[in-house]
Parts: structure tokens; sequence; C-alpha cells
């Protein structure tokens, strides 16, 4: 069987975390191999690297 993706697993680990308030962040990173400051940001909406525009992209998709 596949492992899922990243993507998934965090998804999986945000879910847990959310279902059982008792269990921790890193506990439950460890058990999904997630890493904890992956999943405190996650949960606290701080916006994924590949959704931020680069600074050095001087226009938007629609000036182009």
């Amino acid at each position: 069987m596949e492992n899922p993706s990243k993507e998934a697993r965090i998804l999986l680990t945000l879910q847990a975390i959310k279902n059982n308030y008792k269990l921790s962040i890193v506990a439950t990173g460890r058990h999904y191999d997630v890493l904890p400051s992956t999943l405190r940001d996650r949960r606290n909406d701080k916006p994924v690297r590949r959704d931020i525009l680069a600074n050095s992209c001087k226009l938007t998709d629609l000036e182009e």
C-alpha cells in the first residue's frame, strides 16, 4: 500500500487533533510523520509557501 502524500498526512493529523483535543501536536505529528512546526503553522492559518507570490514579482497575473 502506498504512503499518503505529505499534504494528506498533514490533513489527517490536523483532523485527528481536532477530533481528540487531548492529543499533543508533537505526539500526533510523530505518529503521522509530520513536523510539529508545520502543524502549528497550518492550525494558525499561515499560508503555504507555494501559494505566496515571490517578492521579485512586480505585476499581478492580470497586469501581465
